[in-house]
């Protein structure tokens, strides 16, 4: 598989600030936004994004993490074991303002398993979505409030968002699958 660097870690972190920003700037009043971050690299994604909100605007947004497979579509379906994760909301929905992060924005299918587990746990006041990569191919009405990139791609390209948590590194990569020999 080729692979080719499309941010590395330092264009990460203007990202993250620019979305920080982002976040808070349609609100006049902070008190019911909160940060839900996708397991497992939205996760990763939202604690940046939560940190630059703390250090420039001074402010403790609540902020949880979900964890979608027993909400997806295709659960059943998967011939291997599922890779479940931990949910901690440690905070009450109702009438919340909730920006749901998350890597890739591919099919939609992820973020609409998101929206049925959110609505398990409560009624917020409004659900925004934020991906650090939209890549297109969308097979749900499904579209990203916030984006760090769009990156067009190929039915044959994966689309790669390393975190230091998960990778041990930080950037987005565009993979190239390499075609199968006959």
């Amino acid at each position: 598989m080729k692979a080719q660097t499309l941010l590395s870690g330092e264009d990460l972190d203007r990202t993250y600030m620019r979305l920080a920003h982002q976040f808070v700037e349609p609100f006049d009043k902070l008190d019911h936004l909160a940060i839900i971050g996708m397991q497992t690299r939205g996760v990763d994604i939202a604690r940046r994004i939560h940190k630059h909100i703390r250090q420039f605007f001074s402010v403790e947004l609540p902020m949880g993490v979900l964890d979608t497979t027993f909400y997806r579509d295709d659960f059943r379906t998967k011939m291997r074991m599922p890779s479940v994760q931990i949910t901690d909301i440690p905070f009450d929905l109702f009438g919340k303002d909730l920006i749901l992060v998350d890597d890739v924005l591919y099919t939609g299918r992820t973020v609409r398993s998101a929206m049925d587990a959110l609505m398990s746990f409560g009624r917020p006041a409004s659900v925004r979505f934020c991906c650090m990569v939209d890549r297109g191919h969308r097979e749900l009405p499904v579209t990203a409030d916030y984006v760090g990139m769009f990156v067009p791609t190929h039915l044959n390209e994966e689309i790669r968002v390393e975190t230091m948590e998960q990778d041990g590194r930080n950037a987005i990569l565009v993979v190239k699958k390499e075609e199968p020999k006959t």
